[in-house]
């Protein structure tokens, strides 16, 4: 029974053969880059800690990170409280959120810690995948988690301004007024109120939603 057992072993053996072609033993190989024996290389990169074999795309590991990140390193610092390497650009010129790559795209609701593409942080500090944040721009100009601006708008800005001033609204509603809250600084105020956009008085952006009902001042009523 034993020689038996030692020949279905053998066959097995010879059916399922791991490693190199000079390679006779049946236990698992040892992860290495190249093979001892006839020196072939497995991957261009490999990773002893992740045993992540790959074409060589510049990677590097990040200890804080605890996977592998495609490269350069010089280009990345992991920042500590985002819990998340970044492009070097971005050092000290973005808003931190602890752990926030911690959480899923709010665009795709797929993972961003360890997704390949590369995130982009928002100026609010969240983060989205950055083909999600190109898509979202096609649809709007807001953070879809706390509705701030996920780019510049100034220059935007500007520009309605000098569309509300060529659009005057009709008599029932110039001096109507109403309470705005502004999603960019979140500040309140009452402004005019106008159908192509109310201001914020503080920061002038126009990312405002009305906050309470409209009012008619003394003097029309």
């Amino acid at each position: 029974m034993a020689a038996s057992a030692r020949e279905d072993g053998a066959r097995g053996q010879a059916q399922v053969r791991r490693g190199c072609e000079h390679y006779d033993r049946g236990c698992l190989l040892k992860a290495q880059q190249t093979c001892e024996e006839c020196s072939t290389l497995f991957g261009e990169y490999y990773c002893s800690l992740c045993h992540l074999f790959d074409k060589d795309k510049k990677q590097y590991h990040c200890e804080n990170c605890g996977i592998c990140r495609i490269g350069p390193k010089e280009d990345f610092f992991h920042c500590l409280k985002c819990n998340l390497c970044l492009t070097i650009n971005l050092q000290g010129k973005h808003k931190c959120i602890e752990n926030v790559s911690r959480q899923n795209c709010p665009i795709c609701l797929e993972d961003i810690h360890t997704s390949r593409i590369v995130a982009h942080v928002l100026p609010c500090g969240h983060l989205l995948h950055r083909t999600c944040y190109e898509e979202m721009l096609k649809e709007g100009y807001r953070c879809p988690l706390c509705m701030h601006s996920a780019l510049d708008m100034t220059r935007y800005w500007r520009q309605l301004d000098d569309e509300v001033a060529q659009t005057p609204m009709p008599s029932e509603y110039q001096n109507m007024t109403v309470d705005i809250l502004c999603n960019d600084c979140n500040g309140k105020s009452t402004v005019q109120f106008h159908i192509l956009g109310m201001k914020c008085n503080i920061c002038e952006s126009y990312n405002t939603a009305q906050s309470g009902g409209r009012r008619i001042s003394v003097d029309q009523q």
